[in-house]
């Protein structure tokens, strides 16, 4: 019996330390040299070296003087990034929407746009359409005594083209432009 577990247990050893150690330090040791700006966390700093954020997690943004993401059905927590899971055919998520919809109709824009009243699957989606993005530039551009013109220039500027799909602006890069001017 002895000569079956001793064998075993070398290998259970062997494998763990493998697995468990050799192999997750070399993968961290290769992104950390390789992609240094990834393997921290794509961490958004201000001028100071103050960490706002990551550009790869959305942020709740209040008030009329910011943009805001879509919204999360996680409340913006990593910990909890989810769908809401509620079905097209649930009241509730009905509701929820058409609530969102009334509070950022803007009379004279058109229908709220969906990025702005639908979840993304994770919750925590950085990214909007620049048409979510001009919804909002005459409530920010009235919050601010900005005009909305210089808001457009500045959505224009953040406007990035993925290798694939529609073009995006991150909601918390554009914030930061904003809290510039």
């Amino acid at each position: 019996m002895s000569t079956m577990i001793r064998p075993a247990l070398s290998l259970l050893v062997l494998m763990t330390l493998i697995t468990g150690v050799a192999y997750p330090l070399v993968v961290t040791g290769v992104a950390q040299v390789a992609f240094p700006d990834q393997a921290n966390g794509s961490l958004v700093r201000d001028a100071q070296g103050k960490v706002r954020g990551s550009a790869l997690i959305a942020q709740d943004f209040v008030g009329d003087a910011w943009f805001h993401p879509r919204p999360s059905a996680g409340a913006f927590a990593t910990v909890s990034s989810s769908a809401s899971n509620l079905s097209p055919s649930n009241p509730a998520l009905a509701t929820r929407v058409i609530d969102d919809a009334n509070k950022l109709l803007v009379p004279g824009q058109g229908p709220v746009p969906l990025a702005l009243i639908t979840t993304s699957g994770s919750g925590l989606d950085p990214h909007l359409p620049p048409a979510a993005i001009a919804y909002q530039l005459a409530r920010v551009a009235a919050a601010r005594n900005v005009p909305v013109s210089t808001l457009e220039q500045l959505m224009n500027a953040h406007i990035e083209q993925p290798l694939v799909g529609p073009p995006v602006v991150n909601v918390l890069a554009l914030n930061m432009a904003l809290e510039k001017l």
